[in-house]
């Protein structure tokens, strides 16, 4: 089959492998994460804009987390319950593109903002004098600007780039779409596409590794060397969580994208990875950052008591 990739194609995501039995298991228990998901995180954007207290760069950027997680698991999730109830895997081919762009814009996003909040918790701890003059609003919009400005256009080209291309094939050989699989799909010489691929990976994925990195270890020695027990183990709880946070992500990401460049790599592997890229950082962001940020928590708490108090009849 050869067919111009703007054409409205049906494609067919790989199958789900769910018998009769547990598939509705499957998208009950799907559609209660999807909910949890976008529960929870709207609970935080709301919490953070509602607070006046929260009005700070670490909150600023934490902002940004639970729009890119919401951004994500929209991507995801409701047509793989659509896919299970309907027990039909084909997907339009500018859908797929539409899918793969904000997944990768979610994943993306992801990566820079915890860059973000790692390199002002870095400041915060380390610069502390300087830390106002450091993150004021000023230089928290342009972090904000470059965070988005970045994301969108390397990923965005990253997608347009395929456009160039017919179709020789319409299998995808992953359970959503994203650049890779889309990429197998076409005809002609993809080796520009790979480089930039490449490029955007060692991009996205090295830059903040280095950052993180460098202010983790800047935080662990600043802690060690502090002689106030409660500061050094408040701080090394607070950010060894982010710490593990990031890297989860970053492991996961990288390896679910080389892992298309590596055939001797199991293909259940890879798509385990992948899923878990879309279903457990937005799960566990709202857990993680509401529950151990005390300011935050006490934030939703008022929140849900302000709307639960007000919906009680007279």
């Amino acid at each position: 089959m050869s067919t111009n990739a703007s054409s409205v194609v049906l494609l067919t995501l790989e199958s789900l492998g769910l018998s009769n039995v547990s598939m509705y298991p499957a998208f009950l228990l799907g559609t209660l994460t999807y909910l949890f998901i976008m529960l929870c995180n709207l609970l935080v954007l709301l919490a953070i804009v509602h607070s006046k207290k929260l009005q700070k760069p670490m909150f600023i950027l934490l902002l940004n987390l639970p729009i890119s997680d919401m951004v994500g698991a929209t991507a995801f999730f409701p047509h793989i319950m659509l896919s299970i109830v309907t027990q039909n895997r084909l997907i339009s081919h500018p859908a797929c593109v539409i899918q793969a762009f904000l997944i990768h814009v979610y994943g993306t996003g992801n990566l820079l903002i915890l860059t973000a909040m790692a390199y002002d918790r870095y400041i915060a701890i380390c610069c502390p004098l300087r830390y106002n003059t450091i993150m004021s609003p000023n230089n928290l919009i342009k972090i904000l600007v470059i965070i988005w400005l970045l994301n969108l256009s390397l990923m965005g080209t990253l997608i347009a780039m395929l456009s160039r291309f017919k179709l020789c094939r319409t299998h995808i050989v992953d359970l959503y779409c994203n650049n890779p699989s889309l990429l197998k799909l076409v005809c002609g010489d993809t080796r520009v596409n790979n480089y930039f691929g490449l490029f955007t990976i060692a991009i996205i994925q090295g830059g903040p590794l280095v950052v993180i990195l460098y202010t983790y270890g800047q935080i662990l020695r600043t802690c060690v060397m502090n002689s106030q027990p409660d500061a050094r183990r408040k701080a090394i709880q607070t950010c060894g969580t982010h710490l593990v946070v990031c890297l989860i992500l970053e492991i996961n990401t990288f390896v679910t994208l080389i892992a298309h460049r590596i055939d001797s790599v199991s293909p259940f592997m890879r798509r385990a990875l992948g899923v878990s890229v879309l279903v457990f950082p937005p799960f566990f962001d709202p857990i993680i950052y509401g529950l151990k940020t005390a300011e935050l928590k006490e934030s939703i708490k008022m929140l849900l008591r302000r709307n639960i108090g007000a919906t009680k009849p007279f």
